[in-house]
C-alpha cells in the first residue's frame, strides 16, 4: 500500500507548470482526501493508510501537512521524480480525480469538503473553528461517494 504523500507526490506531477498551473497545500489534501474517497468507492480498498482528520480547513492527512507545511500559501514546487510505481487500478483512480478535481481552485475544492457528509459527520459537535483530531471514516466516504455515483 502506498503512502499519503506517495499519492501528493503524484498529484504535484500533474500540474502542468509549463502553462502556469500551481498547487498549494490545501488544494493538495483536498485531491488526497477524493483520491482516498474514490479508491475505496472504485477499488473498494484505500490508497494509502493514514487517517485523514476533520480539521477546521477541511480533510487533512497529517504526513502530507508536515512533509509540505513548510510552503503555507505558497505553490508546491515539482517533486525531483516520482520514484513510487503504481498499479494500474490505482492511476485510473488517480486520474480520475485529477481530471475532475484538478482544475478546481483550493477554496471551492474546500467549500466542497465543508459541504460533504463525511467531513460534516466528523465535526458533527464541534463549533466551527474548533480544532479537531476527528477521524473521517472510511465506511462514511465509501457510502456517500458511492452514493453520488448510484445518483
Amino acid at each position: 500500500m502506498k503512502s499519503a504523500v506517495d499519492i501528493a507526490r503524484y498529484f504535484l506531477c500533474c500540474v502542468d507548470r509549463e502553462a502556469g498551473d500551481t498547487i498549494s497545500p490545501l488544494k493538495l489534501q483536498k485531491l488526497v482526501y477524493y483520491a482516498q474517497a474514490w479508491s475505496l468507492v472504485f477499488r473498494n480498498k484505500p490508497l494509502f493508510f493514514q487517517d485523514i482528520e476533520a480539521w477546521v480547513s477541511g480533510p487533512i492527512i497529517c504526513d502530507v501537512w508536515d512533509e509540505y507545511k513548510p510552503y503555507h500559501y505558497r505553490d508546491i514546487p515539482p517533486p525531483e521524480e516520482l520514484e513510487i510505481k503504481f498499479a494500474k487500478d490505482e492511476v485510473e483512480v488517480l486520474e480520475e480525480v485529477w481530471d475532475a478535481y484538478g482544475e478546481l481552485s483550493a477554496r471551492h475544492l474546500k467549500e466542497l469538503t465543508h459541504s460533504e457528509t463525511p467531513w460534516l459527520n466528523a465535526r458533527k459537535d464541534l463549533e466551527p473553528a474548533q480544532p479537531s483530531n476527528n477521524i473521517i471514516s472510511h465506511s462514511e466516504m465509501k457510502a456517500f461517494y458511492s452514493e453520488m455515483v448510484e445518483a
